[in-house]
């Protein structure tokens, strides 16, 4: 019997990646957004789709459900900074009533997307999972204190938590707001790329071996567990001197930059269990140039998701 996997926010950046290759897979699926960025409903006999809130999710009929991936939330401080509200409401209240749902219909397992920012500023040189959280963000708290919701369930359901370095690479629906895909595009539209700073280092994460990572533990059994994800720990001076390898660019350095953060996201614990990364910044930045070259990967203005959402809010 096939197994039915419920996904929250499956029309966003990663959902719709993590979908297609469920369907690959032979999985059928539960898809809930509110398509805030557009409608990215895939459409398959093997999927259902609803254009509902988290907070609505009692209207589904969850029976048979064998495991829930939770991508559902607002990403990133700029934009959770722009309605804070909103973000509590969808990621921490929302996750409430979603694991009593879970609970209510004996759902085995839940992986959840959280961030590697929730660490905050650490003086450490590798980021491991067993050190403090100290969010410096909204929409760091945000992810912490959704952690904490989930893993009150723990003794009703197998929990997954991944804090994922930034994500990167190509996507149907794309993302202008993650460091590299941004400075790939500034190269490739203006032949240019602003870093601010420079100095600073971000981990980042290839969006395919991030979705490998979900199908990694949906056939895996792994106990409640956290585990960090992210595997290229390079400043952001660095990543514009590989982009302008690929795409001839000119970088320029500004001096200030109004984001501290600064860290090495350590990944050992996940690849300790046998999973193992295909891919690479530079894979991705190589993907986003060949997908911009045959004009799959254009710039459409949901594309750009703080300016996005913000005209969004202002409409309300």
């Amino acid at each position: 019997m096939k197994k039915t996997i419920l996904v929250t926010g499956g029309s966003g950046y990663q959902g719709v990646k993590l979908i297609e290759r469920l369907i690959k897979d032979n999985y059928n699926i539960i898809n809930i957004d509110i398509n805030l960025f557009g409608n990215y409903f895939i459409k398959s006999k093997k999927v259902r789709n609803f254009k509902l809130d988290i907070n609505q999710i009692k209207k589904i009929n969850l029976k048979n459900v064998y495991a829930c991936i939770h991508l559902a939330s607002i990403a990133n401080d700029p934009m959770v900074d722009l309605d804070q509200s909103f973000s509590w409401e969808t990621s921490a209240l929302g996750t409430m009533v979603l694991m009593e749902q879970l609970k209510k219909y004996k759902v085995k397992k839940i992986i959840y997307a959280s961030s590697g920012s929730v660490y905050g500023i650490k003086k450490e040189k590798k980021v491991t999972e067993n050190l403090s959280l100290k969010p410096i963000s909204t929409y760091n708290k945000v992810k912490m204190v959704t952690e904490k919701v989930i893993l009150s369930y723990k003794k009703d359901l197998n929990i997954i938590i991944l804090r994922p370095a930034t994500v990167c690479g190509f996507s149907k629906r794309m993302r202008l707001d993650v460091v590299v895909n941004m400075l790939t595009f500034q190269a490739l539209k203006n032949k240019k790329i602003i870093i601010f700073g420079g100095k600073q280092k971000r981990p980042n994460v290839h969006i395919d071996d991030l979705i490998d990572a979900y199908l990694f533990f949906l056939k895996k059994n792994v106990k409640s567990n956290i585990f960090n994800i992210g595997f290229e720990n390079l400043s952001i001076l660095e990543i514009g001197k590989i982009i302008s390898k690929h795409i001839k660019s000119k970088i320029i350095i500004k001096k200030n930059s109004n984001d501290p953060r600064s860290y090495n996201l350590d990944s050992t614990k996940l690849l300790k269990i046998g999973y193992k990364p295909k891919k690479t910044i530079e894979d991705a930045i190589k993907e986003l140039k060949k997908n911009y070259q045959l004009k799959i990967f254009k710039d459409k203005p949901n594309y750009h998701s703080i300016k996005w959402l913000k005209k969004r809010i202002q409409k309300k």
